[in-house]
């Protein structure tokens, strides 16, 4: 089977928050802003999943959902056949996506005041929400080493201290595409254990992994971390199903899976999505040709983003991706503030960005680039990113 990531969908008037919600971002946008902000792609889902909504409105009722045997399966034979993880169908808690499942982690595992640890520059909603549930955000930053992220942990042993509860681990890494080695994740599964600490691993992007790099889940990287390790996947960004809000938590210590379970118990966040377990069911069984087939295409694109960055604007530099499809720009070189280069992204070259700053402590002068586009697209914002840079 064939899959058309060339042709260009319009998404403008349907509630995207990526095309309709550019206001969030851009005071006064252009009409013709393109936006690569939002981490979602601008291709259709695959057609599983497409069937499966066709076949949700064909029957007409939408009730409470029930019997997630078939999610279960679905989650587990993926896991097990494209990461070799095997897991069991009572480790596994549903939530309301990835966001919400961090929250409810950070507040079963820690109170107010406590520490919880992030590597930053890191994504936004990680330090939002430890902030938001009044705990002290503490940011190790990522060293970069030959062009690429590696985390301190002599460093942060120095952060830390006795207030210290959790570590929030974004694996693989965003926005700096890192895909951690397995030595990577034992000295942090090391570091956990000498130090007490509890391990929540996001794994969202787990299968948007490009030619040379593997991931691999902390559980099956490094089993000492078990007793005190969630790891959270979903297939939101794997599949484009963002909109479905729903994602899984997987712990095979049943104390810590009881304290996630009766957080959400005191949440009122019981019953999932059934939208979103029938469409996730659809793209775990159904989607792996057309990720297959996506990988390769997003590869290229990434290339690309690397070719024009390096060859036509002098002082930019993007950090070469292991995986997602988040162009991770660094404009320090550039000779101009981090306001003159927004200034130029958003306004002369009229693209829509995550700012570099939102990702904490070390990402002042970067700015992240969402290049799941078709390639015509992609194009038009690189053209014009280049002629805001010409001089």
């Amino acid at each position: 089977m064939s899959f058309d990531f060339d042709k260009v969908i319009d998404r403008r008037n349907t509630h995207s928050v990526k095309w309709d919600g550019i206001g969030h971002v851009l005071p006064h946008p252009a009409d013709d802003t393109i936006p690569m902000w939002v981490a979602d792609m601008d291709f259709p889902s695959p057609p599983s999943v497409n069937q499966a909504v066709m076949q949700l409105a064909e029957h007409g009722i939408h009730g409470y959902f029930g019997d997630p045997d078939e999610y279960f399966s679905a989650l587990k034979n993926w896991l097990k056949t494209r990461h070799n993880w095997e897991i069991e169908s009572s480790w596994v808690q549903h939530a309301h996506g990835l966001v919400n499942a961090i929250g409810m982690c950070v507040q079963a595992f820690s109170k107010p005041g406590d520490g919880v640890v992030v590597f930053s520059p890191v994504y936004h909603m990680f330090g939002n929400t430890v902030r938001a549930n009044e705990r002290t955000l503490i940011e190790s930053p990522l060293r970069q080493v030959q062009g690429r992220y590696e985390m301190d942990l002599d460093g942060l042993a120095k952060q830390i201290d006795e207030n210290t509860r959790m570590i929030l681990l974004c694996s693989p890494h965003n926005p700096g595409g890192r895909v951690w080695t397995k030595q990577e994740l034992n000295d942090l599964a090391d570091f956990c254990v000498e130090h007490d600490l509890t391990l929540v691993s996001d794994e969202v992007h787990q299968d948007l992994v490009f030619d040379g790099s593997k991931h691999l889940p902390m559980a099956k990287a490094a089993p000492q971390i078990e007793d005190r390790l969630i790891t959270l996947v979903a297939p939101s960004k794997t599949f484009n199903i963002a909109g479905a809000l729903s994602g899984s938590v997987i712990a095979s210590n049943p104390d810590m899976l009881s304290a996630y379970t009766k957080r959400k118990a005191a949440s009122g966040a019981i019953a999932p999505n059934r939208f979103g377990m029938v469409v996730s069911t659809a793209a775990y069984a159904g989607g792996a040709d057309w990720l297959d087939a996506l990988i390769p295409y997003l590869q290229s694109n990434r290339d690309r983003i690397d070719a024009v960055l390096a060859s036509e604007i002098p002082g930019a530099r993007s950090m070469h991706l292991e995986s997602t499809y988040l162009a991770w720009v660094d404009f320090a070189e550039s000779g101009l503030s981090p306001e003159e280069v927004n200034d130029r992204i958003e306004r002369k070259a009229r693209i829509a960005i995550n700012r570099g700053d939102r990702f904490g402590s070390g990402g002042e002068s970067w700015a992240r680039f969402n290049f799941a586009c078709p390639r015509a697209t992609l194009d038009r914002a690189l053209e014009r990113l280049v002629d805001a840079f010409k001089d």
